[in-house]
């Protein structure tokens, strides 16, 4: 899987090769590679944690994923503000809620806002346990506001969409 990485540090726009910040993969906007790597992949492994907490219907540890004033809006647009309301609401869902689809989350963009926040683009998709598509399950497109916070990167403010086929 590639993924583009972005730390412009301009909401988005990338900048020409050669100036501040990158264009696709590559420069670090004043964070050398290795670090930036390293937090790209710190990075994956949240999303690999979402992904593993959903399938095995963890609500503790997906919960613990979330800083403490965290923000989550959920596919269907219900807005959870604070990780109390993230952990009444999961614990209420979750469980159960796998059966019959296990959820795959691949990361498709990182961009570095700061060095220590990013936003990532992920594509959610559902498959039957025997590895074939699950019938009228949409694919998603979530969007992850993932900050590092004590050496942790923490889920902040994250939003869930379904995709339509329109």
């Amino acid at each position: 899987m590639d993924i583009t990485a972005d730390s412009t540090g301009t909401g988005g726009a990338h900048n020409p090769p050669g100036k501040h910040g990158t264009h696709g993969t590559g420069g670090t906007g004043g964070t050398d590679g290795a670090d930036r790597a390293a937090d790209i992949e710190a990075v994956r492994q949240v999303v690999a944690a979402v992904q593993h907490a959903q399938r095995t219907e963890d609500s503790d540890e997906f919960v613990s994923l979330f800083r403490e004033d965290a923000i989550w809006t959920t596919g269907h647009g219900r807005r959870l503000i604070g990780r109390d309301a993230i952990s009444e609401f999961t614990h209420r869902v979750l469980p159960g809620a796998m059966k019959g689809a296990l959820p795959t989350y691949e990361v498709t963009h990182v961009l570095f806002v700061r060095p220590d926040v990013a936003a990532v683009k992920v594509r959610q998709r559902y498959t039957a346990p025997g590895g074939g598509p699950v019938d009228g399950q949409p694919e998603g497109s979530p969007l992850y506001v993932i900050a590092r916070e004590d050496g942790r990167w923490l889920l902040t403010a994250c939003q869930n969409t379904e995709v339509l086929d329109v």
